[in-house]
């Protein structure tokens, strides 16, 4: 059987030509919903999501008709995507994404229809100043969660920790229900501090390159006592007076940003969590080591941390949407060849 997944978000969509349920051929390109955000029409989007579909199945050496199944997932199902479905109110089920699939035809895309995977938000209603911060949504990550789910064989609850441009932290209950999220600018607020402030200076505008243990935790530490702003800019003192050198003074703003992520899941009414819950780290290899020591070092959490390999969070997103088609039955309905 051969499976095409989409994994569309705001910059990039990423397809997947999979056989048998194992991925046998990738291709991405620089186009998602922002394209739409900005055209005020879906034309750029369908027309980048089609020539993404057409480089995945060139490598493949497969046509569109030897494909049996389209999954999309992710920010196309949004009202800037190419189909919008209204978010699932969490708690959220596999088998309630399942039912919440919608199936369209879109021929600027392609000859075949399109299964898409809905999102989920958080079970806030009314909202206003008093409850905001309590409100909280995902497309894509949770199909990313179903996929840890099913490799890691998670049975306890747990927080899923997706790093990335808007870090996303999933929290699930024993049940393995998606009871909520929580997301924050880590990553582009370290990208911009990088790259657009006074302090790509002292960083020459780039990331840490290895971890420094003691400059990560310290500057975690510096953004909970004193805040995330002048923790950053203490970046600079280290450089100005100091002899740390560059990896160490990354490591020190990495420590910052990340630290304050620890905060908000300590505060934020938006998933509700215990000391004792046990974390999933996933993302880049310097990004799961710093979060795997952050959780660790903090006296807050006390529950097991288990980081990713590679192979674990290799093509969640796709692995994911065809956990759930199966969970809807569109697997063992559809031809096989």
């Amino acid at each position: 059987m051969n499976i095409l997944t989409i994994d569309t978000g705001t910059t990039n969509t990423r397809v997947t030509v999979w056989r048998h349920e194992a991925a046998v051929a990738h291709a991405a390109r620089q186009v998602g919903v922002r394209d739409t955000a900005i055209t005020g029409n879906a034309t750029t989007l369908q027309a980048g999501v089609r020539a993404t579909i057409e480089a995945a199945l060139d490598k493949a050496h497969l046509g569109m008709d030897a494909v049996d199944l389209v999954l999309a997932s992710g920010m196309i199902t949004s009202n800037v995507g190419l189909h919008e479905i209204p978010h699932l109110l969490a708690p959220v089920s596999r088998r309630e994404l399942g039912a919440g699939m919608q199936q369209a035809l879109i021929p600027e895309v392609c000859n075949k229809p399109i299964w898409f995977v809905p999102g989920v938000r958080n079970p806030v209603e009314n909202i206003g100043l008093h409850n905001c911060e309590a409100m909280d949504m995902m497309r894509g990550e949770e199909v990313e969660t179903i996929a840890l789910i099913e490799r890691l064989a998670i049975t306890e609850p747990a927080v899923v920790i997706l790093p990335g441009s808007h870090s996303k932290f999933v929290h699930l209950d024993a049940s393995q229900h998606i009871t909520g999220c929580v997301t924050t600018l880590a990553g582009e607020l370290l990208h911009v501090i990088t790259h657009n402030t006074i302090l790509a200076g002292s960083l020459d505008s780039d990331f840490a390159s290895e971890i420094d243990e003691e400059m990560l935790l310290a500057g975690a530490r510096s953004a909970s006592h004193i805040g995330l702003g002048r923790a950053c800019f203490t970046v600079r003192t280290l450089d100005q007076f100091t002899i740390y050198e560059r990896n160490a003074r990354a490591n020190f703003l990495l420590g910052a940003v990340l630290g304050a992520d620890l905060l908000t899941l300590k505060n934020s009414s938006a998933i509700r969590m215990s000391p004792g819950t046990q974390f999933i780290v996933t993302g880049k290899p310097i990004l799961r080591e710093a979060l795997g020591l952050l959780v660790r070092g903090d006296d807050f959490f006390s529950g097991k941390v288990t980081i990713t390999r590679d192979d674990q969070q290799a093509d969640l997103a796709g692995f994911g949407a065809i956990a759930v088609a199966r969970e809807r039955g569109l697997l063992s309905t559809t031809g096989k060849r």
